[in-house]
């Protein structure tokens, strides 16, 4: 569900940059790679896959930020000002948020002054 919800994200920024946005996809058909990037037979496209098991999402999400600036053929300093705003609306992904911000602490003892 977490990789859905970066996809459509990552698509839908691909698309108000203007950019060519491909389909994403997990896991690789090619056993232990990271990524893959097919393009279409138009040369227009493609479909960026990643793997998302024993790595940290937050690789997974460099993968397919690199896989939209790959399949758009982008050179820099267009790649690198790209790779930044995508990174920029990707990073809501990237945080792991504890449920439980506040840690009570309990003391067996009776609390006492000490002067």
């Amino acid at each position: 569900m977490k990789f859905t919800a970066a996809a459509r994200v990552l698509a839908q920024r691909s698309a108000e940059l203007d950019l060519v946005v491909p389909g994403f996809r997990s896991p690789p058909r090619i056993v232990g790679v990271n990524r893959t990037i097919r393009r279409s037979r138009d040369g227009v496209g493609g479909v960026v896959a990643v793997r998302l098991s024993d790595r940290p999402f937050t690789a997974a999400i460099g993968d397919m930020i690199e896989g939209v600036v790959c399949i758009n053929r982008l050179e820099p300093p267009e790649a690198d000002r790209v790779r930044t705003l995508l990174w920029r609306t990707m990073l809501q992904f990237t945080v792991e948020i504890s449920g439980n911000s506040r840690r009570t602490i309990r003391s067996e003892q009776p609390s006492s002054r000490v002067a």
